[in-house]
């Protein structure tokens, strides 16, 4: 799996059910941040019936609470931030249209379920790479919460951010896969 493939945001059914673990990708279009608090606050409206302060449909989360941004820069360092805190939110979003989500870490077998079911992809970013993953970033704004300060949602544009799928429509799973591989024992001769 050494070709990297560039997609282009918003993703489509096709463009999921395409990728594998342990392929690479570089992601190019508009992503939108997201962590805890976000979260918290879009399930509070989905639940009252309420519309979302985003259109998810086709869109992807990156899971960051990004630094300020120096002189310049549209963005400060944006490593990802652990997933597993989104886990109990992530099912319902990707049943409303969310296509992928990035971050770093496992996922809980209802979000991977939920990847099968609704066709979604969790990306993998490298944690400790912020600078280097915010070089990808063209452009941030927030779009709400912006009382939630570096938790805000913001939408980004970004250019062949560097991302690895760690789960994909088939349920297959990079972490459990990898643990799998470099467990063998070597055979005695």
């Amino acid at each position: 799996m050494g070709e990297i493939l560039r997609l282009q945001t918003p993703l489509r059914d096709e463009d999921v059910e395409a990728l594998r673990i342990g392929q690479k990708v570089l992601l190019s279009g508009v992503v939108y941040t997201a962590r805890d608090a976000a979260h918290r606050r879009m399930m509070d409206l989905i639940e009252a019936g309420k519309p979302l302060p985003i259109d998810i449909k086709g869109q992807v989360i990156y899971y960051v609470g990004p630094a300020p941004a120096k002189p310049g820069r549209p963005i400060g360092s944006a490593g990802p931030t652990t997933s597993y805190r989104m886990d109990v939110y992530s099912p319902k979003l990707l049943e409303l249209g969310l296509k992928g989500m990035i971050g770093k870490g496992k996922r809980s077998k209802e979000v991977i379920d939920a990847l099968v079911r609704y066709k979604g992809v969790y990306f993998g970013a490298t944690g400790g790479a912020g600078a280097l993953l915010a070089r990808s970033v063209l452009e941030a704004e927030v779009v709400a919460y912006e009382d939630l300060g570096p938790e805000a949602i913001r939408r980004l544009v970004v250019r062949e951010l560097p991302l690895i799928v760690v789960n994909d429509v088939l349920g297959q799973d990079l972490y459990e896969e990898g643990v799998k591989r470099y467990s063998r024992q070597p055979q005695a001769g």
